[in-house]
């Protein structure tokens, strides 16, 4: 009778998951090795390593992170600069460390748990670029539900030509205040403050005047701002920052 298990035959070939080392090495549960690894505390051959189910060979080094603790990730929000020609579906592909605003990379770590579960809760029409929050906070995502109505967005719209002053009359007869940034001959830069922003809403208001949209960039929503990221970066919603 062979008395070697499978999962025994697997480990001898395969080395054993990662989770099950960390927990016979801390003496703890597995659920709690699991925490410790996915918090970041944990280096395989003294590179960090966030994947539970990750497999280490018998000759692999793995240090836990001296003082570290199990505690469950806290959940985050994260906005987005999604680019101009990218669906809002396919956006959350960009939420990976290397796309991390650099300048916020050392004080915030990111871990692979951040952007699980991430709910998109400002969609953008895909030809238009900006500003996207996406959360794992119920008390976020219960706001931007309850005030979508009255939150107001900021979007930069440039237009084909010039805009006479007759039809930026008619544009502040939109639910939107609008006003000129700057103006060519060849195209002009406005500004639309609009309250419950839906996608396609600005696009209706510019066909309603015959003008003709050249880009659309969202910078703002509520009281959070673009501030800074390029497109294709993210950054967490800081502490301090409220819709």
């Amino acid at each position: 009778m062979n008395r070697n298990s499978p999962d025994k035959d697997k480990d001898n070939d395969e080395g054993i998951r990662l989770a099950k080392r960390v927990a016979a090495m801390a003496g703890v549960s597995r659920r709690e090795a699991e925490l410790l690894i996915e918090n970041g505390a944990v280096r395989v051959d003294g590179v960090p390593q966030m994947l539970p189910q990750s497999r280490v060979l018998p000759g692999q080094q793995v240090e836990i992170a001296a003082g570290a603790r199990p505690e469950p990730i806290v959940p985050v929000t994260l906005l987005l600069n999604k680019p101009a020609g990218m669906p809002t579906d396919n956006a959350h592909r960009l939420l990976v460390a290397a796309n991390h605003h650099e300048p916020e990379r050392e004080g915030m770590r990111f871990l692979p748990a951040h952007v699980k579960g991430q709910h998109c809760m400002t969609p953008l029409e895909t030809g238009a670029s900006g500003l996207v929050a996406y959360t794992q906070e119920f008390r976020i995502e219960r706001k931007l539900q309850e005030d979508a109505g009255i939150l107001e967005h900021e979007v930069m719209v440039d237009v084909a030509g010039p805009v006479s002053p007759e039809v930026l009359a008619r544009l502040e007869r939109s639910p939107a205040r609008v006003s000129i940034g700057r103006q060519s001959d060849e195209q002009t830069g406005l500004r639309f403050a609009l309250k419950g922003a839906r996608p396609g809403q600005i696009a209706n208001i510019c066909d309603s005047v015959e003008l003709r949209i050249l880009g659309m960039r969202r910078i703002r929503i509520g009281r959070v701002p673009l501030a800074g990221l390029q497109p294709g970066q993210w950054r967490y919603l800081a502490p301090h920052e409220r819709f």
